[in-house]
């Protein structure tokens, strides 16, 4: 499988998370971050991006962002697109609600880490059955055989950054 590139403007791979972004519960503004990417192949006929982190205090982590059904031309989100309207279907968070939900990891917890995935997926918008009532795991479901690249982002936060 191939590989997207995924950065951020506002952190490198592996380092801090703007407060901006964490949800407002925690201090932010539930904002999501920038995203940007390259190295989608030929073939792809729709786009998704996905904010899970596994590091929750559950038996499957936290998901925070399930986005389908962008289109292939796309290669970047800008700061705050996480409940934007557009030509897209945002699916449910583990916050119960559609659309970019920020982090908020318990106090005392280390940083979790927060990967950003960017899909390039063979199948247009609208015909995996991916509407928005997608839930993470729905999502990596009915994706299963239809991924032909992926990329990740990954940054950390904790109570009080």
């Amino acid at each position: 499988m191939a590989t997207i590139t995924v950065r951020s403007d506002q952190f490198e791979d592996g380092e801090r998370i703007p407060r901006r972004a964490a949800h407002t519960m925690a201090g932010g503004e539930n904002v999501s971050p920038q995203l940007s990417w390259d190295g989608v192949p030929e073939g792809t006929r729709s786009i998704a991006v996905t904010c899970w982190d596994p590091d929750a205090p559950t038996t499957v982590g936290f998901t925070h962002w399930v986005r389908t059904g962008i289109a292939p031309t796309v290669t970047a989100m800008p700061e705050g697109a996480g409940t934007e309207a557009g030509d897209w279907t945002d699916g449910i968070t583990d916050w119960g609600e559609a659309g970019y939900g920020g982090m908020a990891p318990p106090e005392g917890d280390p940083a979790h880490h927060y990967h950003f995935t960017v899909y390039a997926l063979d199948a247009p918008a609208g015909t995996l059955g991916l509407d928005q009532t997608a839930t993470y795991a729905k999502f990596k479901f009915l994706t299963r055989g239809h991924v032909l690249a992926s990329g990740t982002v990954t940054g950390l936060y904790a109570a009080g950054d």
